[in-house]
């Protein structure tokens, strides 16, 4: 059952996998599971030791095999939807901060993107862990911190970025919905609203 010191798992689930893909089950269709057993390892016990009670009768391990393909799959489905999610919102955040005409505006566009690419790939982050990686976006400009609370405020007021607090914690992430929450018309309004340089704050 177990031949090597490490890696009986793995290994397992690489030749049940090849088996499959040999008897015509096509990779697209494959459903991993390593994550639903180890979570329920109780559980999969407990239907390996019913399956030897009723001498080899694989009823109760199908059962519960079942169920783990039916929560990974609601769980594959999901990662499906926020990747997708996150390639709707980079279109659109393209599509809209390439038609700022002024090279000022241009430049901060150009910022802002490259702010919203990095929570895009990190999803939530802490807000100095965000300072530290956005800094080099910043070489050159007199006061970076001002200008990274200006381009959060800008970026909140549009409503791609959201933020969560807890105790003196807080945390930045895109809200992958702004897609479906703002039109070009919505997009170049809020712009012109935004708040002059001077005086502006962190959002809350």
């Amino acid at each position: 059952m177990h031949p090597f010191l490490d890696g009986n798992g793995r290994t397992a689930r690489a030749m049940e996998a090849l088996l499959l893909q040999r008897a015509g089950l096509r990779d697209a269709c494959f459903i991993a599971m390593s994550n639903y057993y180890y979570d329920e390892k109780t559980a999969y016990l407990s239907a390996m030791s019913e399956v030897r009670a009723l001498e080899q009768d694989l009823t109760p391990f199908l059962k519960f095999a079942l169920k783990g393909v039916a929560l990974q799959t609601r769980r594959l489905l999901a990662e499906i939807k926020h990747e997708n999610a996150k390639a709707l919102f980079r279109n659109l955040m393209y599509d809209l901060f390439s038609r700022l005409k002024t090279p000022r505006k241009r430049v901060i566009a150009k910022r802002q993107i490259a702010i919203l690419n990095i929570l895009l790939d990190s999803g939530w982050i802490e807000r100095e862990a965000f300072a530290d990686r956005v800094m080099h976006l910043y070489k050159g400009l007199g006061n970076p911190g001002k200008a990274i609370s200006r381009d959060l405020n800008n970026l909140f007021q549009l409503g791609t970025i959201r933020v969560r607090s807890e105790g003196d914690r807080q945390e930045i992430g895109v809200k992958l919905e702004w897609p479906t929450e703002i039109t070009a018309t919505e997009f170049f309004k809020r712009l012109k609203q935004l708040p002059k340089a001077k005086g502006q704050d962190f959002f809350p």
